[in-house]
């Protein structure tokens, strides 16, 4: 498969997760007193990732997220050329995806129930940015491990590898929400933050190193770890 092909496939879908995952939270909400709408929300990232995986994943393996493609670069899966591709790929389809829910909301006259096309902030640690690393990092950890070992050639989960990655992304979701409204993916908080700041909307950029930093640490350790375990 041509490494452009690729990068179109990744640019697909970190813009559907965007518009998808990240519109969802914009709609119904994602408050933690709200369990509707936080499980929703919860659902809808995860459930994106299902459908993503089992549409580009013999594509582009359906990274769609900075953090994975870091822990499959640490593994040896790919080479740094091709990192910094999906990584392009992945972040300029993010901000398209915010900017079509800029467009599809603002048209529309629709409420952004998170005030920022769904950023991620850190009022749930109350402004804590070390217990927000931590948040991210931990959360990436178990996500990009469970990427790793679904994915490992000596995995036997047959054609059901799209669902644990769905699966898994959704439960770390459900803890993260309430706590930063959960990242785990610096492209997924790039996108929506730069609409946001085009928009008007600062605060989002403040704490855009976080989760980027976050995550990117998380996988790094989860790539380390899991080749350390596989030996």
């Amino acid at each position: 498969m041509s490494s452009t092909k690729k990068y179109i496939a990744e640019f697909i879908g970190t813009m559907v997760l965007v518009v998808l995952g990240c519109g969802t939270a914009m709609l119904v909400g994602c408050d933690a007193k709200n369990g509707c709408g936080y499980i929703l929300t919860a659902l809808a990232f995860g459930l994106v990732i299902v459908g993503m995986a089992y549409s580009i994943g013999n594509i582009s393996g359906c990274h769609i997220n900075p953090a994975v493609s870091l822990g499959v670069l640490i593994s040896g899966g790919m080479s740094v050329t091709e990192f910094i591709g999906y990584i392009v790929s992945q972040c300029l389809g993010a901000f398209a995806g915010a900017g079509i829910l800029a467009a599809i909301f603002g048209l529309g006259g629709v409420k952004d129930q998170t005030g920022g096309f769904g950023s991620n902030g850190l009022a749930g640690v109350n402004e804590n940015a070390f217990a927000g690393l931590l948040v991210e990092c931990v959360l990436t950890f178990v996500f990009v491990l469970a990427i790793l070992g679904v994915t490992s050639k000596k995995a036997k989960h047959g054609s059901f590898g799209g669902l644990v990655i769905g699966l898994t992304l959704t439960l770390v979701h459900i803890l993260g929400i309430g706590l930063t409204g959960t990242s785990v993916n610096p492209a997924r908080s790039f996108g929506p933050a730069l609409v946001a700041a085009f928009t008007g909307n600062m605060a989002p950029l403040g704490a855009l190193w976080v989760f980027i930093v976050g995550p990117l640490a998380g996988a790094a350790i989860a790539a380390v770890t899991y080749k350390a375990l596989e030996k």
